[in-house]
């Protein structure tokens, strides 16, 4: 399998299978955090990196093939090697995976293209969207996102709270916070406001455990963690 990965399990979405839309580290974000190392092509353009045709034949012979693991998957993810929502046909993909298994599909963006209606469009077949939003000052944004550099987080937050208002599946949110960089809490509650015009079903944390884009990037502790789980509300976990 080019495309397909796992099944993986994981205490954020249970046991998924993986479906990577482009190839290895294509993304428009180039997280210092990131698990798969520092991103190889930074892009904002576009395009059909993989035939949707071909994702869906992938998913049709594991289906076939693994029986027993397909009946106990709770999701199917797109998310993968690199940003789905840089093809250009999510949407088709989204569609013929429908045609093939009723396994709920989730989402997983860094949600910089969901200022764009056409994008948010071609999300609606999914089950659940589960996007990104590390920093909502552009100075940290840059610094533990360096975007593509056409990339703003003002845009970002105005497409998730546009998505919240057309989408009728569940939105989980993920906050990455790292040691130094995003954690203070004079932002967490400029975050906090963001987030309440977001609206998600869930807020998530998270916090770097493994090998990152860069080094000397740490996670923060278990009690700031808690800290920030209260400030941020009921909806708000810690995964």
């Amino acid at each position: 399998m080019k495309y397909i990965y796992g099944p993986v399990q994981s205490r954020r979405l249970g046991f998924s299978l993986g479906i990577s839309l482009t190839p290895y580290k294509i993304c428009d974000f180039d997280c210092v955090y990131c698990q798969l190392g520092k991103a190889i092509g930074l892009t904002e353009e576009r395009k059909e990196y993989v035939h949707p045709e071909v994702i869906a034949e992938e998913l049709k012979s594991w289906l076939e093939n693994n029986p027993q693991e397909a009946s106990s998957l709770n999701y199917l993810t797109l998310s993968g090697l690199g940003e789905p929502t840089l093809n250009i046909k999510i949407g088709e993909v989204l569609e013929r995976i429908k045609l093939i298994t009723k396994i709920p599909i989730a989402v997983i963006t860094n949600a910089s293209f969901l200022k764009e209606s056409d994008v948010r469009l071609s999300l609606l077949n999914a089950s659940l969207i589960v996007p990104s939003l590390d920093a909502v000052s552009p100075k940290i944004f840059q610094r533990i996102n360096r975007p593509h550099q056409k990339i703003n987080i003002e845009e970002i937050i105005n497409g998730l709270i546009a998505l919240r208002k057309e989408f009728k599946g569940q939105i989980w949110l993920e906050v990455m916070l790292v040691s130094g960089i995003n954690d203070d809490l004079r932002h967490i509650k400029k975050l906090k406001e963001a987030i309440e015009e977001i609206s998600p079903d869930k807020i998530q944390l998270n916090s770097p455990v493994r090998t990152t884009a860069e080094p000397d990037i740490f996670g923060i502790s278990e009690s700031k963690l808690k800290k920030i789980k209260d400030i941020l509300g009921d909806k708000c976990e810690i995964i």
